[in-house]
């Protein structure tokens, strides 16, 4: 790596200390998951004395994914340099001055605050300053990208980057210091600064909550408790998941969906406790309700059973908000015993969930004959009865 001077294509070499700096870039490359050709944004990290390098994908570049992407480099690294060297990205910059100044994004700066690191940014179009991760982006596509095999999810592939990385380190030479990049990266790690708890890297948005139930992001949507409908709340996105929070409480959490197709409707997510509320107040909609077509499979037997009783539809309702009071396996464990009794009702499955819960053994089962022999068979002798009046006509 080298820095310009006055002459055009005259460089100077650079040279950094142990645990003394790291750069990062993104770069765009492209991978085969779940059968689909994906393009993906690929995190680069280097620390610029052992040249240890690490390597993470995502679907997005935006904060979140930042944020994630410096929590697990520093957790392989080993530690933080005291120094970052960026380019003028729009997710750490919000404006470029004059000379070195910079307008930092508000979130970018509590990340590196939260780290201790000082994040120095390259003049604009000066990709030498940062020449090192450059080159790895280079590298890596003829290391990695292009023997990359297919896989089922984007995790998957992290961890083969991850491995895949550590790898290279020792089979890499140095080049200018003596023996493997992971040589030296053992003795630099003792001069990172230590890895602190991990960043809670999200970006807040505040959203109102449908009268459905339902909040809305990058056109899917994501259920939340009824307590909850038609009152604001505060979205925290993170990489791989949304959190909902409400009055300083976490309300509800979900697998966040990035949808690469903008022209379809997007998808809803559904949790059916969110709206057990509701159910309470309007046990009618079990039957069609949307929410309800993923319960779990004990529920789904003891409803089909139940709906053909009277009242089976608010009883079944009654069933399902135990989950709101007591364990749900507790309660998915009661219904099972109590299907396989035979006695598919609301009290006995009560009756079921407080053995278990109070950690009874089930009564004895009580076994008799299958018919029952009298000792004394009674005659058929209608001739008695006469017997009968003659006792009393003598009377």
């Amino acid at each position: 790596m080298a820095q310009q001077t006055t002459g055009r294509g005259t460089f100077v070499p650079l040279a950094f200390g142990p645990g003394e700096a790291f750069q990062f870039d993104w770069s765009e490359d492209w991978a085969v998951l779940a059968g689909v050709r994906t393009k993906l944004q690929v995190a680069h990290f280097k620390l610029s004395h052992s040249r240890a390098f690490y390597l993470r994908a995502y679907p997005l570049q935006t904060h979140e994914m930042l944020f994630d992407a410096h929590n697990h480099a520093f957790a392989v690294l080993g530690g933080v340099p005291r120094r970052g060297i960026y380019d003028n990205m729009r997710t750490a910059v919000d404006r470029v001055r004059r000379g070195k100044e910079r307008d930092v994004n508000a979130r970018f700066a509590a990340m590196v605050s939260h780290f201790l690191f000082e994040a120095e940014f390259c003049n604009p179009a000066s990709g030498w300053e940062k020449g090192q991760v450059e080159k790895n982006v280079r590298d890596a596509r003829h290391r990695l990208w292009q023997v990359v095999p297919p896989f089922p999810s984007l995790p998957d592939l992290n961890a083969w980057l991850e491995e895949r990385c550590v790898a290279l380190w020792h089979e890499i030479e140095h080049g200018k210091l003596p023996g493997t990049v992971a040589d030296i990266w053992t003795e630099e790690k003792n001069d990172l600064m230590p890895m602190p708890r991990p960043f809670d890297g999200f970006v807040e948005h505040t959203k109102r909550v449908s009268p459905t139930c339902l909040v809305h992001f990058e056109r899917n949507r994501y259920s939340v408790p009824a307590p909850y409908a038609n009152r604001p709340v505060s979205l925290r996105v993170y990489a791989d998941r949304l959190v909902v929070a409400a009055e300083g409480q976490i309300v509800c959490e979900h697998q966040r969906l990035i949808e690469r197709n903008h022209h379809g409707a997007g998808q809803t997510v559904y949790d059916w406790r969110h709206y057990l509320a509701v159910l309470q107040r309007k046990p009618g909609a079990l039957r069609n309700g949307a929410p309800f077509l993923e319960l779990p499979a004990a529920f789904k037997r003891l409803q089909a059973a139940l709906l053909k009783q009277p009242g089976g539809d608010r009883e079944m309702v009654e069933v399902l908000a135990l989950v709101l009071h007591h364990d749900e396996q507790a309660v998915l464990a009661a219904v099972e015993l109590a299907l396989e009794s035979g006695a598919a009702s609301k009290t006995h499955i009560l009756n079921v969930l407080h053995r278990l819960l109070d950690g009874k053994p089930a009564p004895a089962p009580v076994t008799s004959p299958q018919a029952l022999k009298l000792s004394v068979e009674p005659q058929a002798n209608v001739l008695r009865y006469d017997q009968l009046r003659e006792v009393r006509y003598a009377s």
